[in-house]
């Protein structure tokens, strides 16, 4: 192991406050090809029932969202369309918020990224939460497991310098939820996500 995963008391912060913690932090995989991480530079923040953004508004509890339900410092994982996307859980027990990854910058296993994302352009290989997670070869077998333990964890990364808000993405029927600034992301780093 390369890496150092965070400590769980990481993950015992407020939803909002994480998911700018996060930035700058390494998301890592290790797989029996070898590992493969990066930076994260783009978070998400689904704030549970009240969210009628989040999987789990209204205390929805479904075999999907079980693991929103269970304590901070867990792996969310779902598939939309043929993608898997990859949450940290966060918020106490029982209240079922989380924070969606949404872009990273490359760092270890470049040439392994490089094969899983085919002939793409190195700034498309993670700029995108389908993308980042097809490039470190996180699945659904990842659901449920802690993010402070291999093989898929977070480590500590940089410090982002500057850090920008906005409104979350590809939310469009959720009503007034669609506008909160619950996106964050590294300013002027080339690998956020586009909105489409």
């Amino acid at each position: 192991m390369r890496h150092q995963p965070l400590p769980i008391e990481f993950y015992l912060q407020p939803t909002q406050l994480l998911a700018k913690q996060l930035l700058g932090c390494l998301l890592v995989k290790e797989t029996d090809e070898g590992i493969a991480s990066g930076y994260i530079v783009e978070t998400e923040a689904y704030m549970g029932a009240e969210d009628r953004a989040a999987h789990s508004f209204g205390n929805r509890r479904t075999k999907r969202t079980e693991i929103m339900f269970s304590t901070a410092g867990h792996v969310y994982t779902f598939t939309m369309h043929t993608h898997t996307l990859v949450n940290v859980v966060s918020g106490p027990i029982n209240t079922p918020e989380a924070i969606l990854i949404r872009a990273l910058e490359p760092c270890d296993g470049i040439d392994l990224i490089a094969a899983r994302r085919g002939k793409k352009k190195p700034v498309e290989w993670t700029n995108g939460p389908g993308k980042l997670t097809a490039a470190l070869e996180i699945t659904q077998s990842d659901y449920g497991r802690c993010f402070f333990e291999p093989p898929l964890y977070i480590a500590q990364g940089f410090h982002p310098k500057d850090i920008a808000s906005g409104p979350r993405i590809g939310i469009e029927n959720t009503g007034e939820a669609r506008f909160y600034p619950w996106r964050h992301w590294v300013a002027d780093n080339p690998y956020v996500s586009k909105s489409r």
